[in-house]
């Protein structure tokens, strides 16, 4: 089975990476981009019978740092 997990930063934890983005689309000359985040996109290719508790087992302890992150598991 194929996965993708998406991670992104919580709502009001400092995205620096993505600031430095969105300057440089400024400085690049495109108006308009008023806030950039930046994420992270992993795919898994997992056993077909692996359950869901082991899948947000994986995210919790390794793939997001939960404090500061959000994820979501997407099924292709």
């Amino acid at each position: 089975m194929k996965l993708r997990v998406v991670v992104n930063l919580k709502p009001g934890v400092l995205d620096p990476q993505g600031r430095a983005v969105q300057k440089a689309l400024t400085g690049l000359g495109f108006a308009g981009v008023s806030d950039v985040r930046i994420g992270k996109v992993v795919e898994l290719d997992v056993a077909d019978d692996t359950d869901d508790a082991a899948i947000d087992e994986m995210c919790r302890k390794l793939l997001a740092n939960t404090v500061i992150e959000n994820y979501r598991v997407e099924r292709a």
